[in-house]
Formats: structure tokens, sequence, C-alpha cells
């Protein structure tokens, strides 16, 4: 599954649709979203050794893009992962069953990748994982659905709302 998303972002810069020294964000996104997800999934637990590793994986690809680019691509990137993060955990923190510590740690590099691509994409990525969320619910067969005890994950979600937004960054701030 890294190598289809690895390929799609890799297609999406070799057709002039992403810049070149923007791929490294999507190739990190990818990577964290397919083994997050798994393990999510399957264990109902998104580990600190993945989440906390996203930070300094995200800054490195972040500042890289920023020599490119300039660095309002970083100044996005901390705005957009306290601005998610901090709503993430007033969420939790106020309606704890809405959403697992693993999310809350997991929604700053998710933010940091959204906010690098500009303010609308924040907005969008975190529309988005509610949505895909809502969906897994409706979709899921109800064994999957009683599996996981307290709710549905909502990491997936956002992890794969963030890789697309990143890949299809269509949304500039």
């Amino acid at each position: 599954m890294v190598a289809a998303l690895w390929a799609l972002a890799g297609w999406r810069t070799e057709t002039g649709h992403l810049p070149w020294w923007w791929l490294p964000i999507p190739l990190v996104a990818a990577w964290f979203a397919v083994a997050l997800t798994v393990v999510d999934l399957k264990h109902r637990r998104l580990p600190n050794a993945l989440t906390f590793a996203a930070y300094p994986a995200t800054a490195l690809t972040t500042v890289f893009a920023a020599t490119q680019s300039g660095w309002q691509v970083v100044t996005g990137a901390l705005l957009g992962g306290a601005a998610l993060g901090t709503t993430y955990l007033a969420i939790h923190l106020l309606y704890p069953t809405a959403m697992g510590g693993g999310d809350v740690k997991l929604s700053g590099s998710q933010g940091a990748v959204l906010g690098a691509v500009g303010w609308p994409a924040v907005l969008v990525g975190t529309t988005l994982a509610a949505l895909l969320t809502l969906a897994l619910n409706a979709l899921a067969p109800k064994r999957h659905r009683t599996r996981w005890r307290t709710g549905i994950p909502h990491g997936p979600a956002l992890l794969s709302a963030t890789y697309l937004i990143a890949t299809f960054p269509a949304i500039q701030g």
C-alpha cells in the first residue's frame, strides 16, 4: 500500500501537479498513514512510537520544502499543528469518549501537514476526516463495530484526509 501511495505522489510530481520540493511531504504522510491505519484498525490504538515519530519526520520535510519555496510553509505547519492539536485536545478533554489520546497525539503532526498546504486545508482536512469516520461507521460490518469496543477509529480517516490533501493540494493558502 505504501508503494502505491508513493507511486501516486511520484506520478503527481512527474506530471507537474506537485513541485519536486513538495514530494517528501506526501511520501512521509503515506508511510505514516499506512503504518498507523493498520495498527489502529487491528488493535484500536495509535502507538506513541509512531505518533511521536511523525513530528520530526513532518518537521524535516516541511523545512526542506521551505528552503525551496519560502518559510511560510513552516509558519503554516506550526500554526496548523497547534490549531488542530489544540482542537483535538479540547474535544478529548470535554468528551473523552469522542476520541482517544492517540488521535490527539496524532493531530498535531497531521495539522502541520495540512497547515503547510494552507489554512483552508486544515478546515477541509478536518471536515473530510470527520466525514470519512462517519462513512467507516456506516459501511463497517456490525461485527467490526462491536469489536472496536469504543466506536469507530478516527485515526485512519485523519491520516487518509491528510495524505489526500498533501498529494492533491489544490487548496493553497
